[in-house]
């Protein structure tokens, strides 16, 4: 199988790099993040978790010539109509980081019951190669409930006030194994990597 050695992530989040380095450990890639390589990040300006992935993808590319992994990801959250959706990383404002938004998230979800705090993680994740027309795409959604407070200290993002149908417990008292089973990014990169690996077989 003459899977190319080096990818480009389009990414310089540390926790989803480090979640997506192990799920491509199989290929036998270096996986590389695009900072690394001068590359800056590009402004999301899709209006769906495809089209953000896509973009970013073909920016990091285009700008180094290499094959490109990108993911655009977000908390869909039923009682808040969605939100926050595509702009979950800056849901708090331009300046918003993990603390910021897990803050918001639970101000705006005050009064509202445990039966209506159901949420799911969706993640669209997309490879790219130089001279390639047809980009590989994949989708993963990872089901459970916002939590009332924060629990747990791993992870990063809204993990810590997301609760995991399955084990009843917040993706931030996962382990990363555990984690990557069942993660909406776990999902779609396994995805993934079975559709790059039928390219190059």
């Amino acid at each position: 199988m003459n899977v190319p050695k080096k990818f480009v992530m389009a990414s310089s989040n540390v926790g989803k790099l480090r979640e997506i380095a192990y799920l491509l450990d199989g290929l036998g890639v270096t996986v590389v993040a695009q900072a690394e390589l001068g590359v800056a990040a590009i402004e999301e300006t899709g209006a769906s978790f495809a089209e953000n992935s896509l973009l970013k993808a073909l920016h990091a590319s285009a700008a180094t010539d290499l094959p490109a992994i990108a993911d655009d990801s977000g908390l869909v959250v039923d009682a808040l109509d969605g939100a926050p959706g595509i702009y979950s990383a800056r849901y708090s404002g331009s300046d918003a980081d993990d603390d910021s938004n897990i803050a918001k998230l639970l101000d705006e979800l005050k009064g509202v019951s445990g039966e209506s705090r159901t949420a799911a993680f969706h993640c669209v994740a997309t490879f790219v190669a130089p001279q390639d027309t047809k980009p590989l795409l994949a989708e993963g959604i990872w089901h459970g409930s916002i939590l009332n407070k924060r629990r747990g200290a791993g992870g990063f993002g809204y993990d810590p006030i997301f609760q995991d149908v399955e084990s009843g417990r917040s993706a931030a008292e996962l382990s990363p194994a555990q984690k990557n089973v069942c993660s909406h990014r776990g999902q779609a990169l396994r995805k993934l990597v079975a559709l790059i690996e039928q390219r190059y077989s």
